[in-house]
């Protein structure tokens, strides 16, 4: 299945249209939109609903690394296939879960835990493959669609809630999700055959160089980039997550506070276009900085008033690609982690608080503290690849 195609930018318009629908937007970004209306319509307070919501994003986050082994094993489109479709499911059975706590919970974990497949990690890993020396612009380009997303999908939800209710409005999110990832992936998705891409050659090597998942994981890099991006998600995707309510807290009606959210998402794409020329040309650690102190003045902005995806080309350039999908993984489950947690504690902090502004602090704290740890990282250790001597690439085997 699939175009025969040899430019590499077709799988960058797929990873696009994919991440659009990808559990960004559909599952996080709409977080804080559906959270007053599961709460109006249930009774729970703040921080109970945030728990319910942030169990699935931690089962989904362990899910991440067994899908990254099983896409190094078998291939992106033969797990991501069938995966968009058990997805879709369980997101579409929202649309029956009953007001117990226990049971929405355990309905709410399933639709995350399948949302895994439609995290950026099939998208990065056929990118990385096809992408050498302009790797960083392609995953900029194809991460913008989260932004995308997260532009489009919470005003979409936003109205939807309006019309067929909370529970209408995730079955709605799940057929999208299937109209648009399920072709993009089938069409578009795929690592590249020996000699096809940017990569050229290099990409007819039997064994791609890098680290195996041991030996990263015996490295102190492996657990500072850990720290960093697990920081990271609490700080931006914690806060994120909650300001739909905190702006309808200060008066601003439902749809008004899903437009800001939505500039959100503009920014983001923005900011993952920007970063992606960018870590083509400047060292990435110094353009991380940059992207993880910039929200500093948002938090600060939102108190008085009461990033970017770098994994991936991190992962490629300190530890390679021969087991891409399982160390991307592992860092993205971290990533996973990190933003269920901040949804909670950001819920808890406003329960006991009654406000959001601790939370804020706590949050610009920890961004601080992942700039320090990101530029202790050092070289590459896998710079981009100059053409591989002709001797040095693996004869065709005969027919």
């Amino acid at each position: 299945m699939g175009l025969k195609f040899t430019n590499p930018w077709w799988v960058v318009v797929g990873a696009v249209t994919g991440l659009f629908v990808c559990n960004g937007p559909v599952l996080g970004f709409t977080f804080g939109v559906f959270l007053k209306p599961i709460i109006a319509d249930t009774g729970w307070h703040r921080s109970t609903a945030s728990f319910a919501l942030s169990v699935g994003g931690i089962l989904g986050a362990i899910a991440v690394p067994v899908l990254g082994r099983m896409m190094d094993r078998w291939s992106i489109r033969r797990v991501a296939l069938p995966g968009i479709v058990i997805y879709t499911i369980f997101l579409c059975l929202m649309g029956v879960a009953p007001a117990a706590l226990l049971i929405f919970t355990v309905m709410f974990a399933l639709a995350e835990m399948t949302s895994a497949i439609q995290t950026p990690l099939g998208y990065a890993k056929a990118i990385s493959a096809w992408f050498d020396r302009r790797r960083g612009l392609a995953l900029g380009i194809a991460m913008s669609g989260v932004g995308l997303g997260a532009f489009v999908v919470p005003q979409l939800a936003e109205r939807l809630i309006e019309r067929v209710g909370w529970r209408g409005a995730y079955v709605s999110l799940g057929l999208l999700t299937l109209v648009i990832a399920f072709p993009a992936v089938a069409l578009w998705i795929r690592e590249p055959r020996p000699g096809e891409g940017e990569r050229g050659r290099v990409a007819a090597i039997a064994v791609l160089p890098g680290h195996t998942v041991r030996e990263a994981a015996s490295t102190a890099r492996f657990w500072m980039l850990g720290a960093t991006f697990f920081l990271v998600a609490v700080a931006i995707n914690g806060s994120a997550a909650h300001i739909v309510p905190l702006l309808t807290d200060h008066g601003l009606s439902a749809a008004s506070a899903t437009a800001t959210l939505a500039v959100f998402g503009l920014a983001t794409m923005s900011g993952r276009l920007l970063a992606g020329f960018l870590v083509d040309r400047i060292f990435a650690p110094y353009v991380a900085t940059f992207f993880f102190l910039a929200p500093i003045a948002g938090f600060a902005f939102l108190a008085s008033a009461t990033g970017i995806d770098l994994i991936a080309f991190l992962v490629t350039r300190y530890f390679g690609q021969r087991a891409f999908g399982q160390i991307y993984g592992y860092f993205f489950m971290i990533f996973g982690l990190g933003s269920s947690l901040g949804r909670f504690l950001t819920g808890l902090i406003f329960d006991l608080a009654g406000s959001y502004n601790p939370a804020l602090i706590g949050a610009a704290l920890a961004l601080v503290i992942a700039v320090i740890l990101v530029n202790r990282l050092g070289s590459y250790l896998y710079p981009v690849q100059r053409e591989i001597a002709p001797d040095l690439v693996p004869a065709p085997a005969a027919s």
